[in-house]
């Protein structure tokens, strides 16, 4: 097939789209944990991109995307992107290239999704080992069984179950909330849990993360169609239409149960809608959009509290958005699908039955149990061995200044700042010039 022009900028820009929701997503979950935690917990998401980059490019686009073995996975003959640098190599119509780049910005966010529910008490040795190992052994495979469509010879999900997931509900939101589910409870809780406040330390870094989030995810959403069409516009309107709507629903839960809408309520629906409308978004109508929207926040909303009923110490409540959202969205398309929609199926609600409903729980469940299985043993074993969970001390102490020799917030306590104080004059009777300004401390107001 002929290279398009447009089709190719419109991939490469939504490359770069989904590539900004990675640094998007550190702020997000950079803005929502202490001070004490900050620059650890975007490293998590920046410290994915490179290594991901690096399987993608040596052999995870050839596992997910060359040619198939039992519906489950790739091969190995374009390792290293062997043989991808040919005019001819196309796909669809785009340079195959353009195709290996949209979707390496998928594989390096959905392991970075899952460091949320780990805050505050992870290795970053052992979160890059995670990162390898389950990207390697998870995010692969799942991504190939989802995505490699050949006619009936492609993966099992897609193309043999027909089970529809147009842009990662199930490949990456739940896939992700499955394994934060399994590294919660292989991590444990936080120090403090339930009795400390551990409040989001700056809401402004979590609103701008949750902001590079949305605007991000048009090219997730609407660059799947991977070409510049009608399916992309579609997907654009359905992604806007949805996650407006499940900032309304997640809001008026929060006004109802606890009596006052919160900033923090409204970035958290926001994701909730954008995560909820991924798989369905070449599947519903607007109309359908803003249904699963108003939906996907008000369910989120009430998900999120689970935890602390089932006592499992998911920090930035990946478990209660992702992998609900992702779950839910992905039902929905039983539900709310018409056939007039890109994806062309339909639901109950548009006289399709129940086939499409029993499709999409399969192929949820077995991607849950496997992901969460997978994340479970895995932790297991980075624990034991090169060690995951933090000693408690060094938590108390705070995993940025274990783990980095850093702190994000230096009040009075840069070089530069202490060199314009002891130039002021020398107040009388501290001639010996050591008086420094104190710092605050917690019985002062701030708090890691």
């Amino acid at each position: 097939m002929e290279i398009n022009a447009g089709d190719t900028a419109w991939v490469l820009a939504s490359a770069a789209l989904v590539m900004l929701m990675t640094p998007g997503l550190a702020f997000f979950y950079g803005g929502m944990v202490r001070m004490k935690s900050v620059l650890n917990m975007m490293m998590m998401s920046f410290i994915t991109i490179a290594v991901v980059t690096i399987l993608w490019v040596v052999v995870g686009y050839s596992l997910t995307f060359a040619g198939d073995t039992g519906h489950v996975i790739g091969n190995f003959s374009e390792v290293g992107l062997k043989g991808l640098l040919a005019p001819e190599a196309v796909s669809g119509t785009t340079p195959t290239l353009a195709f290996v780049a949209f979707q390496l910005m998928f594989a390096i966010i959905t392991p970075a999704l899952i460091s949320g529910a780990i805050a505050d008490r992870a290795t970053f040795r052992g979160w890059i080992a995670f990162v390898v190992g389950w990207t390697l052994l998870v995010y692969f495979p799942v991504a190939h069984s989802v995505w490699f469509l050949d006619d009936g010879n492609g993966g099992w999900i897609g193309d043999k179950l027909k089970a529809v997931d147009f842009a990662g509900g199930t490949a990456v939101h739940l896939n992700a909330g499955a394994a934060a589910l399994a590294l919660a409870i292989v991590l444990g809780k936080r120090v403090g849990w339930k009795k400390d406040p551990m409040r989001p330390h700056s809401l402004p870094l979590v609103l701008l993360g949750a902001g590079l989030l949305w605007f991000g995810w048009f090219g997730f959403n609407a660059g799947s169609a991977l070409s510049a069409g009608t399916t992309a516009a579609v997907t654009f309107v359905n992604t806007q239409a949805a996650t407006a709507a499940a900032v309304i629903g997640w809001l008026i839960v929060e006004r109802i149960v606890h009596g006052k809408a919160t900033t923090l309520g409204l970035a958290s629906g926001a994701v909730a809608g954008l995560v909820a409308i991924t798989p369905s978004c070449g599947a519903v109508s607007p109309i359908g959009a803003l249904i699963l929207g108003l939906a996907a926040g008000a369910i989120c909303c009430f998900a999120v509290s689970l935890k602390y009923k089932l006592g499992f110490d998911d920090s930035l409540d990946v478990v209660g958005v992702h992998f609900v959202g992702g779950l839910f969205g992905s039902l929905a398309i039983g539900l709310l699908g018409t056939a007039a929609a890109p994806s062309a199926v339909d639901g109950l609600f548009y006289g399709g039955g129940v086939t499409q409903l029993g499709r999409q729980a399969l192929a949820n469940v077995v991607v849950g149990l496997y992901s969460f299985t997978v994340a479970y043993i895995l932790g297991k074993v980075i624990d034991k061995t090169i060690g995951f969970r933090l000693k408690e001390d060094d938590e108390v102490t705070g995993v940025d200044q274990v783990e980095h020799a850093e702190t994000a917030y230096d009040y009075l306590g840069s070089s530069g700042l202490r060199g314009a104080l002891s130039a002021r004059p020398v107040p009388a009777g501290t001639e010996n010039g050591t008086t420094e300004a104190a710092e605050p401390s917690e019985k002062e107001g701030v708090k890691a």
